[in-house]
């Protein structure tokens, strides 16, 4: 048997079990008013991303216009329409951390990863973005990978911290 058709069939099956996943957080969300933020949120937890055919399969599910489910997504920077890294860089451009040296981290991080403000790493190891303020400016310049701030960071000690990802798939 052709192993492509194998590999389709586990991406079908895979598919599936994410929507029926969807499917139950709807169930238990639908007719509470205001559902739609925390349907969305679950959903991109499950899914990865918010494609529009996504989109269009909650809004059914929900018995909600497309166009309120769109404007959801693309009003809320949390949300995203493309598929997102195993893991998210933020670099905070605040005052504090711009002034100490936070534009030097974006270049740095653009330069090392070859990946642009937005994008995601060609490996599909890191989304890049900034965040105008991460409450750390005593710290700056800060970042943060996933949920975890680190400080006073410089591009010395970024290049060893992203290798800590690589080698052990994160920071322990």
């Amino acid at each position: 048997m052709d192993s492509n058709v194998l590999c389709k069939c586990r991406e079908d099956s895979e598919e599936q079990k994410k929507y029926d996943e969807i499917r139950n957080i709807i169930d238990l969300y639908r007719g509470k008013e205001g559902c739609l933020i925390q349907v969305l949120h679950a959903a991109q937890k499950i899914y990865g991303y918010l494609p529009l055919e996504l989109q269009r399969f909650i809004a059914d599910a929900l018995n909600i216009p497309f166009s309120e489910v769109s404007g959801v997504v693309s009003f809320y920077s949390f949300f995203s329409v493309k598929p997102r890294g195993e893991h998210t860089i933020r670099v905070c451009l605040g005052t504090a951390c711009y002034v100490r040296g936070g534009k030097k981290l974006v270049e740095h991080i653009q330069k090392t990863l070859d990946v642009e403000l937005g994008g995601t790493t060609s490996d599909g190891k890191f989304t890049f973005e900034v965040a105008r303020c991460i409450g750390a400016c005593g710290l700056a310049p800060a970042i943060m990978i996933d949920d975890v701030v680190y400080k006073q960071m410089t591009p010395t000690k970024l290049d060893s911290l992203l290798a800590k990802f690589y080698e052990r798939g994160g920071e322990k």
